[in-house]
């Protein structure tokens, strides 16, 4: 009797680890949220929506949370090995959040058959679970956005067609990131100096799918067995309040670059009228450029980010600068010195060509500082050979 017990109670337990039963007014909708105001929001976000108000379930499945608390996180993150995660939650705690946030949410319910909807939503409770919920993250290629799609096409294979058709326009990672930073400049500026070349090349239409939006127009373009839209509906849950956003010019890169072009232009100017050299100041463009340096090595080397190959910023952000710094403290400069910094002259022309070619494009704040740089070379050039 006892066995019996125990095997109905464990048959009663699988029962419930089952994804549960939906009624046929269940429905799959794909979310997409508007971007928020911070940096990480900038790009906005996407989920998935099962409504069943016949069982009142009303569930997000999120591919875009990860836990700060996990070991090792801030290391992992530098390295490139962040861990997501599918997460799940009431659809009105969800919309309360970007309610706060003043983002516009939109739906877009997918015309799908009962067993469809009852597939996919077994295939993403199975995901959720603990054992199955995490991921690697790649910013580009599998992030919440590219989640979305991957989903639909493990579970309904060939019967759903995404053909691209409304992506036009011939555009980089970097000029995609470019819509979406403008209210950003500080921040684009580190992308453009962390993010090597690579993200450069002409993204195909499905590398547009890194970015909610395209997600969406991706969607409203699909057909299901080439006869039907997959989408039945779309409707704006949540609208956005328009707010005047002042961004100061003062504040910006290129006008910080600028007025450092201005100051170091003094300064040589100084020196070169009194023939003396503020050690200082070159220290620190040395001993700042090189650091920089070597961040951008260790982030292409050192790193599993796929974005941050060939960077050629460390051309005029060079690792050796940070060991030069402390010969530029002394009064007698090294004779090697003056090769040296013709060889850093001609790296400043390599970034020049590799931005006309397009091998690389450089954020436009790095036009004061390369000629900043430029001039307090050649400065030492002079000041150097006139003590030779």
């Amino acid at each position: 009797m006892k066995k019996q017990l125990y095997f109905i109670l464990l048959l009663l337990s699988c029962f419930q680890i089952t994804a549960q039963q939906l009624s046929p007014k269940a429905t799959i909708s794909v979310i997409t949220c508007g971007p928020g105001n911070e940096l990480y929001s900038t790009f906005g976000h996407s989920a998935f929506r099962v409504y069943d108000a016949t069982l009142g379930i009303d569930k997000i499945y999120n591919y875009g949370t990860f836990n700060f608390n996990a070991p090792n996180f801030y290391l992992n993150f530098a390295k490139g090995q962040l861990t997501y995660q599918l997460s799940t939650s009431s659809f009105g705690r969800f919309l309360r959040i970007y309610n706060y946030e003043n983002r516009w949410v939109k739906a877009q319910e997918l015309d799908l058959t009962i067993t469809d909807v009852q597939t996919i939503y077994n295939f993403l409770e199975n995901n959720a679970k603990p054992e199955n919920k995490s991921y690697q993250y790649d910013f580009f290629y599998d992030n919440c956005s590219t989640k979305i799609e991957q989903v639909l096409k493990a579970v309904l294979k060939d019967h759903v067609q995404f053909n691209n058709s409304h992506i036009t326009t011939i555009k980089t990672h970097r000029d995609l990131i470019a819509d979406y930073t403008v209210n950003h400049k500080w921040s684009k500026f580190g992308i453009d100096l962390a993010l090597g070349s690579v993200i450069d090349k002409e993204a195909t239409k499905d590398n547009y799918k890194f970015l909610p939006d395209y997600i969406y127009k991706a969607f409203n373009n699909a057909t299901l067995n080439s006869n039907k839209a997959l989408v039945r509906n779309e409707r704006v849950i949540l609208t956005e309040k328009k707010l005047v956003i002042e961004n100061s010019k003062l504040l910006q890169p290129i006008s910080f670059f600028l007025v450092l072009l201005f100051f170091i232009l003094l300064i040589t100017y100084k020196n070169k009228k009194s023939n003396k050299r503020s050690k200082w100041l070159d220290f620190l463009l040395y001993f700042t450029t090189g650091i920089i340096g070597i961040v951008v090595l260790l982030l292409w080397f050192a790193t599993s980010h796929t974005a941050t190959y060939r960077n050629l910023n460390f051309l005029w952000a060079f690792a050796p600068n940070l060991i030069v710094a402390f010969f530029l403290l002394k009064s007698k400069l090294p004779k090697w010195l003056v090769i040296y910094n013709w060889f850093l002259l001609i790296l400043v022309v390599l970034i020049v060509l590799f931005w006309v070619l397009k091998v690389q494009i450089f954020n436009n704040a790095l036009i004061p500082f390369i000629v900043t740089l430029s001039v307090r070379y050649l400065f030492l050039i002079n000041y150097q050979k006139s003590r030779l």
